[in-house]
C-alpha cells in the first residue's frame, strides 16, 4: 500500500502556472511572427538586457570564447563530445536502409533520410550548460543534418565562453547569442535575419517548452523537455546521504524541478527528508533547490518493488536513478522513463554532462510515448515501392481495386483498373472492380 510522506504542490496550482505560461508565449510568439528581428531585439532586452544588432556570432568572437578557457577545459569538453559522438554513432549503425522483394515483382524499401535544417537550443539563463550543445548538435551531425544552427541566451551580460567553444567544437554552423522563447521563436519562424529550420531540438525552461509545443507542426520538435524532473527509487541497501544528494543535484535546476523519492523503506524515506535539510544548509545551490523541494518534492513509501515499479511508471519520470539489491528488476520491468541510471556508482550527472548518453530527455508524463533525444529523432523513416513486373502489377491492382470499391473510391479503383488493362490484357470497364 502507497504512503505518501510528502507532497508537492496541488495539481490545480501547477496547471494555473502553465496556463499563465501559455498566454505568455502566445503573444510573444505573434509578435516575432509580425514584426521579426525588431521583436526578437525588444524580447532579448527586456529579458536578457542583452542588445545587439546583429545576435550571430562572428569568427572572431567565437575564437574569442575559446581562447578565454583553460587547455584543461577544451580537453574536458572534447573528452565528453567523443562519448556523446561514440554512442550515437553506435546508435546510427543499429538503423539501415532496407529493400525487399515481398512478392515476386514487387520490391519494398526505406530510407533514413536527415532533416535539413535544425535549430538547436542550449540553455544557460542560470547556468552556462554546455553539455546540451553535446547533445543536440554532435547528434544531429552523427545524424547527417546539413544545416545545424544555435542560440543560447548571454551569461552574465556576454556569449558564455564555455556555451560557444561546446557549439563550435560539436560542429554548429551558425552561433547565435540568444535565449528564451525569443529564440526558439526566431529559429522557428525565421526572421529578416534567421533563416528558419525545419527542426527544433534541446532542453528549456517551462517558457521554451511551451513555446516548443506551440511551435510543433510548423516545424518538428525532438520532444517535450521542460523543467528537469528526477525520481530517485530505493531501498535500504543504500544510505540517506547519497539518496538525498540525487535528487538536490537535480532540484538545483530550477525552482519547478520536480525530485521524487520512491522507496519500500519508510525509515530510509525518514532519513533522507532529514538529510536533505543537512545538505540544504550547506549547498551552494540552496536557494533554488530548497524551493523546488518545498513546491515540488516528494517523498513516497510502497510495499515492495512490483508496486514501485507501478508507481514509477505512473509518475514517468524524466530522469530515474535506481539504487536498489536489485536495479536490473526495474530495467526488465518499468516502461515509462526517459533514461535509467541503474546502481549507486552511476547517477544522472553523468548523463547530463559526459557517459555519452543524450540528456535531452521527455518531461511532463510524454515518457509514456516516447523516449529521449537521439540519432533517429533526427532522421525521416521514408517508404518507397516499384512493381518490376507485368504480372506482379495486374495481380495487386486487381486486389487493390476491389478493396477500393469496398470503401467507395471508384478513382482510386481505376488507377488499378488502368494497370490491370495495360498490363495484365484484361478489359476492365472503367471505375469498376475487377472480377
Amino acid at each position: 500500500m502507497i504512503k505518501v510522506l510528502k507532497e508537492g504542490r496541488p495539481s490545480a496550482a501547477r496547471a494555473e502556472d502553465l496556463s499563465k505560461v501559455r498566454h505568455t508565449v502566445e503573444s510573444i510568439l505573434a509578435d516575432i511572427e509580425q514584426r521579426g528581428d525588431a521583436a526578437v531585439r525588444e524580447l532579448s532586452m527586456k529579458f536578457d538586457k542583452w542588445d545587439r544588432e546583429d545576435y550571430r556570432l562572428s569568427e572572431q568572437e567565437i575564437e574569442a570564447c575559446l581562447s578565454r578557457l583553460s587547455k584543461r577545459d577544451l580537453e574536458d569538453i572534447r573528452f565528453a563530445q567523443t562519448q556523446v559522438r561514440n554512442f550515437a554513432e553506435h546508435q546510427k549503425a543499429a538503423l539501415r536502409d532496407i529493400e525487399v522483394e515481398t512478392l515476386p515483382g514487387i520490391v519494398l524499401g526505406h530510407k533514413n533520410i536527415p532533416v535539413n535544417s535544425v535549430g538547436c537550443y542550449v540553455p544557460g539563463g542560470k547556468y552556462p550548460l554546455l553539455a546540451s550543445a553535446h547533445m543536440s548538435v554532435i547528434t544531429a551531425k552523427v545524424a547527417g543534418v546539413k544545416r545545424i544552427i544555435t542560440c543560447a541566451p548571454p551569461y552574465h551580460g556576454e556569449p558564455a565562453p564555455a556555451i560557444v567553444a561546446a557549439q563550435h567544437l560539436a560542429g554548429a554552423d551558425v552561433i547565435y547569442c540568444l535565449g528564451g522563447v525569443q529564440a526558439v521563436g526566431a529559429m522557428a519562424l525565421g526572421t529578416q535575419s534567421i533563416e528558419p529550420v525545419d527542426m527544433l531540438v534541446g532542453p528549456g525552461n517551462a517558457f521554451v517548452a511551451e513555446a516548443k509545443r506551440q511551435l510543433y507542426g510548423r516545424v518538428g520538435i525532438d520532444l517535450f523537455a521542460g523543467p528537469t524532473e528526477t525520481l530517485v527509487i530505493a531501498d535500504d541497501s543504500v544510505d540517506a546521504e547519497i539518496c538525498a544528494t540525487d535528487l538536490l543535484g537535480q532540484a538545483e535546476h530550477g525552482p519547478n524541478s520536480p525530485a521524487i523519492l520512491l522507496t519500500n523503506s519508510e525509515k530510509l524515506a525518514r532519513a533522507t527528508m532529514g538529510e536533505i535539510e543537512r545538505l540544504l544548509a550547506i549547498l551552494p545551490t540552496a536557494g533554488i533547490a530548497r524551493q523546488a523541494w518545498a513546491d515540488y518534492g516528494e517523498v513516497i513509501v510502497c510495499d515492495g518493488y512490483e508496486e514501485m515499479v507501478a508507481e514509477a511508471d505512473r509518475i514517468a519520470s524524466e530522469h530515474v536513478q535506481v539504487m536498489t539489491r536489485d536495479p536490473d528488476f526495474f530495467l526488465n520491468n518499468m516502461t515509462n522513463y526517459g533514461a535509467l541510471f541503474l546502481g549507486a556508482r552511476t547517477n544522472v550527472s553523468f548523463g547530463d554532462k559526459v557517459i555519452g548518453t543524450n540528456h535531452t530527455l521527455p518531461t511532463l508524463k510524454s515518457a509514456r510515448y516516447t523516449g529521449g533525444l537521439w540519432v533517429g529523432k533526427f532522421l525521416k523513416t521514408c517508404t518507397y515501392q516499384k512493381v518490376l513486373t507485368d504480372e506482379a502489377s495486374s495481380m495487386i491492382g486487381e486486389y487493390c481495386s476491389r478493396l477500393c470499391m469496398l470503401e467507395g473510391f471508384a478513382g482510386h479503383a481505376e488507377q488499378a483498373n488502368i494497370r490491370v488493362r495495360r498490363y495484365g490484357g484484361r478489359n476492365i470497364p472503367y471505375a469498376t472492380a475487377a472480377e
